[in-house]
């Protein structure tokens, strides 16, 4: 069985997630930074790209103490299964996802990877392999289930949000929209890369929520899925 993916980002209110050098910026305030961490905590794994990794070094940890006290009492780890989606292998070693807090890492590379650079990221995570060129996200997916994963939070970036959209394999979709406005045609967005060509294949949401949080707002969408 694969696993329920969640995508959660903050984008600018035209739709950025951050500037066109892939610098992170504060969308959001601490009302949604805690909405997030118990969305994390309430998921099996955590997922981003390479690119979110060398962009921002995040430790993909959860943050609040009552979460974390929650997640022992129910017999897990601290925190999630960190993983990321590294198709050649970039990821450093001293990344911090591969070394603040307990609990397990995955990296998924493709066959195209060096081999000496997947053999030092074993020293520190779980290596698997997918793809030719690129990681088959479908094939990781089904990969995830047989490990046990069954609900994943992706938390970016627009390259691999976009190949899981376009892979069908995103479930919900919480996007919190701030009160600023970034710009920049290379700037990324929610869902980058090629994206669909035509009308027929776009992918179709339908809103289960919307809330205020400060100057912002939350929409919280369900992804249709072809045939149901």
């Amino acid at each position: 069985m694969r696993p329920h993916i969640i995508v959660n980002v903050a984008m600018s209110a035209d739709g950025k997630l951050s500037t066109r050098e892939r610098r992170q910026v504060k969308i959001s305030g601490v009302q949604d930074f805690n909405r997030v961490d118990r969305l994390k905590s309430d998921s099996d794994a955590v997922m981003v790209g390479i690119g979110t990794v060398l962009a921002d070094d995040p430790s993909l940890t959860v943050k609040a103490d009552e979460c974390r006290d929650i997640r022992r009492r129910r017999g897990l780890d601290e925190h999630p299964v960190r993983i990321v989606v590294d198709s050649t292998a970039r990821i450093p070693p001293a990344a911090s996802v591969l070394h603040k807090g307990e609990g397990k890492r995955i990296v998924a590379v493709s066959k195209a990877a060096d081999e000496q650079k997947v053999a030092e990221i074993r020293k520190y995570a779980t290596v698997i392999i997918t793809g030719e060129d690129t990681v088959d996200l479908t094939a990781l997916m089904d990969e995830l289930g047989t490990l046990g994963i069954r609900r994943i939070m992706v938390e970016g970036g627009g390259a691999l949000i976009g190949g899981l959209v376009t892979a069908g394999l995103v479930d919900e979709i919480y996007t919190f929209i701030g009160n600023i406005i970034i710009g920049g045609r290379d700037a990324p967005t929610l869902a980058d890369g090629e994206g669909f060509l035509r009308e027929s294949e776009f992918c179709r949401l339908r809103l289960l929520e919307e809330r205020r949080i400060g100057n912002g707002i939350l929409l919280h969408w369900a992804v249709y899925k072809s045939g149901k």
